[in-house]
């Protein structure tokens, strides 16, 4: 059994996903209990290019047209093969909707164990995963001998590599008769505002209650001169477009300041905001896990404290 660590690229239309840095980031850390190599496994078509700002200490490079673009049976079939062969001490993937559909299928194919939800690595190599939407860390030792994880932004800042490490390019195997295909990309409404420009963001979650009380967060981010965000329960909702969702499947933003009003910090929510620069967060709940990445914040009611903060601002100004 090798002690290397293995990072799964997400990537799409030839941009490296800003969770596959966390996790690279992640596993050097792991890497350092272990005494083993950081080596980021990348698939694809023609896309060896994207290892140059990979921090690890080498790639292993698949390259097919199945690979082309994510279909999660391609993958796992590319992946099962090379995790058989090389039998890392963990392969981690992005706890997103391409990295659980991965994992859980290895899983299953393999019978390796899934630790889920993991959001750092202790110096000794246990594994920290946040359970009961973040409001509990749960710590244990990773199975042997391989584990798959799956990561949530959080832990760790993002981190590009300093150099070209270098690259393997392994055959890929037969992706013959696959089940699935992709045959279009949808694009978003682009004639809103987008967010992942915005300096500063005025974000809403489900605290707001009501559609009617947006316009609160909308006054205050007019009088700041910035936009309205949400989290994914107000979108649902119906009361804020899918262009001004923040998470794993809306926008990834990274303003200089990130008002988060009402948002209790879920994963899905952390994975698009994690590396706003300073993070502000406005909730009555002292145990919301926004609180585990926010610089400043308060439990005062939002809805006390946003005309106050509206009146300040256009007096300042």
């Amino acid at each position: 059994m090798s002690q290397d660590i293995f990072v799964v690229v997400e990537h799409l239309r030839e941009q490296v996903a800003d969770i596959s840095h966390v996790m690279l980031a992640g596993a050097r850390q792991l890497s350092g209990s272990t005494g083993g190599k950081v080596m980021a496994v990348l698939l694809g078509q023609n896309t060896q290019g994207l290892a140059n700002s990979l921090a690890a200490d080498g790639v292993l490079y698949v390259d097919h047209p199945s690979l082309a673009e994510f279909t999660s049976d391609a993958y796992q079939l590319a992946l099962a093969g090379l995790i058989q062969e090389r039998s890392p001490r963990a392969v981690i993937f992005g706890h997103s909707s391409i990295g659980m559909d991965i994992a859980s299928g290895l899983s299953a194919k393999l019978g390796f164990p899934v630790v889920s939800s993991c959001r750092n690595f202790t110096a000794d190599g246990k594994f920290v995963s946040q359970i009961c939407g973040g409001k509990i860390m749960a710590e244990g030792e990773l199975p042997a001998p391989t584990a798959l994880v799956t990561m949530v932004p959080g832990g760790y800042k993002a981190e590009e590599g300093n150099q070209p490490p270098a690259v393997e390019t392994i055959a890929a195997p037969a992706l013959d008769n696959l089940r699935i295909s992709i045959k279009q990309y949808i694009e978003p409404d682009t004639s809103d505002v987008d967010i992942s420009k915005e300096a500063v963001l005025v974000s809403v979650g489900r605290g707001i209650q009501n559609k009617d009380n947006i316009e609160l967060a909308t006054e205050l981010a007019e009088a700041l001169g910035c936009a309205v965000s949400a989290s994914r329960p107000v979108v649902d909702q119906g009361w804020m477009p899918t262009t001004r969702l923040v998470g794993k499947s809306g926008k990834r933003v990274k303003p200089k300041i990130y008002l988060a009003l009402g948002i209790s910090g879920a994963p899905e929510h952390v994975e698009g905001m994690s590396d706003s620069q300073v993070i502000i967060a406005v909730n009555t709940d002292s145990n919301a896990p926004i609180y585990n990445i926010a610089k400043y914040g308060t439990t005062v009611d939002m809805f006390d404290l946003l005309p106050v903060l509206t009146d300040k601002v256009k007096q300042a100004k």
